[in-house]
């Protein structure tokens, strides 16, 4: 009878309510978009330093936050006219990630070029603790409205007959689902196809040699950490305006882990097809399996997944596999 119910009755629901099986499937695409795009924030850093940069989920957050805090000021200045006070406060932002960037390549990955890697991922802890402290004292700890009808990011619901039934596909989810996907490929493109793609690569695989051949460690560090905080910005907005911007959205930003297991810590087209793994795959296992499992299954899925990846392919799907002679 357990049998059945593990792997004969999704199928029977599946057959039964084909509208739900599409619903939740759309749920899951979009929640793997944004888990790729955070995942993408992740391997931006590593593929430049070869560091795990712990501090991509409260970037997030940071992005996020900032946003709507220099929104708020603006408006108490006096800019009446919402939308404009929204875009200029996402250009503002936008100058404050960048900031960021300079500042973390200055103060922290500049004095450890050439140490251990485990010291350059410790100072990303040290800087994850630094931006919560800071956020807290800047924008307080209580939740906060993404202001995303001044951004113009659409509301409401699409509703589609498929298949006897109905899907309600949120608007915002459509947008969330586009804008990542053309970030997503825009910078594939850009870290595969050019010249700094290239110097990334090289300052990954040696600092010293590519110091040697005259790369500039500064630049390509404040281009890459500038880029991640970009995506985090992207991130933040999207998923605020999903729900509410909070310093929750950092545990959800570290739900991207099993996506770099999946998909290899080194392969940004691996972040597209992990995310889109576990996004489908925490939906669609909570929506079938969860009355079985327990509710709270799609809090650890993704993890048991990752832990089977981690069993026979450690490197993941698109990763290189690693071979040490001693």
């Amino acid at each position: 009878m357990l049998l059945y119910k593990i792997f004969i009755d999704p199928f029977v629901q599946m057959g039964a309510s084909p509208d739900l099986f599409v619903q939740t499937l759309w749920e899951g695409l979009v929640a793997g978009v944004l888990y790729a795009l955070i995942a993408l924030g992740f391997v931006l850093i590593f593929k430049a330093s070869g560091v795990f940069n712990f501090a991509q989920g409260i970037m997030v957050v940071f992005g996020a936050l900032t946003l709507v805090g220099i929104y708020e000021i603006l408006v108490r200045w006096g800019i009446s006219q919402e939308n404009v006070a929204a875009f200029l406060a996402l250009g503002l932002t936008i100058g404050v990630m960048f900031l960021l960037a300079f500042a973390v390549e200055r103060i922290v990955l500049k004095p450890l070029v050439n140490q251990p890697d485990i010291i350059l991922f410790m100072a990303t802890f040290g800087l994850t603790y630094f931006l919560i402290g800071f956020g807290e004292y800047v924008f307080g700890g209580s939740s906060k409205v993404m202001i995303a009808d001044q951004l113009y990011l659409p509301k409401g619901f699409i509703d589609l007959k498929i298949l006897g039934g109905v899907v309600s596909l949120q608007k915002i989810d459509i947008a969330a689902a586009v804008i990542a996907s053309i970030m997503v490929t825009g910078l594939a493109l850009f870290f595969s196809k050019t010249r700094i793609g290239r110097a990334l690569r090289a300052v990954a695989d040696s600092h010293k040699a590519a110091l040697s051949v005259g790369i500039s460690l500064d630049q390509i560090w404040v281009i890459v950490w500038f880029a991640s905080g970009l995506v985090a910005l992207v991130t933040g907005i999207m998923w605020g305006a999903r729900s509410e911007v909070s310093f929750a959205l950092e545990v959800i930003a570290l739900r991207a882990l099993p996506v770099l297991i999946l998909g290899g810590f080194t392969s940004i087209p691996g972040a597209i097809v992990g995310g889109l793994i576990i996004g489908i795959g925490e939906k669609l296992g909570d929506f079938y399996w969860g009355a079985l499992l327990g509710r709270g299954i799609e809090s650890w899925l993704a993890y048991f997944i990752a832990l089977v990846f981690l069993l026979f392919r450690p490197q993941g799907l698109f990763g290189e596999k690693i071979i040490e002679r001693v």
